[in-house]
């Protein structure tokens, strides 16, 4: 599955076209069964509640929140108060042979990007298992990715990626900036009523 990888940069990998289109509308349906019990929701910025402008759910036994209360995981979703549904076994497989049999995620953050919608730049930094890559599964749209060190201020190079892609980033990499600068409509047609979906496992404690 895993066949070509591009290092993109120290600790940056990606792997195109890793997912091939039946497996992508697999793993779509598999998400959108879930999605009835942990539906998308839109979460807020801490402190000035600003709406954020993707959509978000979570699959894993912990879920990444963000509220006027902070950034933080929890063990239910925010608006059903219901444990979050099972991460796809698919993506046990596609984690296993991306970060050379890690230790298992423990949340499957899915974020969707309908078209107006982006990512501000930001490092994923509310686990304790840093020393565990992120990994990064990309469905629908394509979307111009951007990355950089982990200084806010520092240099950033901006990547497409396109519906299939595989990206990981850890070791030197695992506290780096990254953000979606926008998506491009119209790419692709596998997500419902367009847009994109990314989904983004993390190991959160050791």
């Amino acid at each position: 599955m895993l066949e070509t990888k591009l290092d993109i940069a120290s600790g940056i990998r990606l792997w195109p076209s890793a997912l091939d289109t039946q497996t992508q509308r697999d793993l779509i349906a598999e998400i959108y069964a879930r999605v009835d019990d942990a539906p998308f929701y839109r979460p807020v910025m801490p402190k000035t509640a600003k709406p954020f402008s993707v959509e978000e759910t979570n699959l894993g036994p912990l879920g990444w929140i963000s509220d006027a209360r902070g950034y933080r995981y929890d063990a239910t979703h925010p608006l059903t108060g219901k444990p979050w549904p099972a991460i796809p076994r698919l993506l046990f497989d596609i984690w296993d042979q991306a970060t050379n049999n890690a230790p298992p995620p423990q949340c499957c953050l899915v974020n969707l990007y309908r078209e107006a919608a982006k990512m501000g730049l930001h490092q994923d930094r509310n686990e304790n298992a840093m020393n565990v890559p992120v990994l990064s599964v990309s469905l629908g749209d394509d979307a111009l990715f951007r990355i950089g060190g982990t200084s806010r201020k520092g240099p950033t190079k901006s990547v497409r990626l396109r519906s299939g892609d595989v990206l990981t980033f850890g070791g030197s990499a695992r506290l780096a900036f990254h953000g979606i600068d926008r998506i491009i409509p119209g790419t692709s047609g596998l997500v419902p009523g367009g847009g994109r979906i990314n989904l983004t496992l993390r190991r959160v404690v050791p």
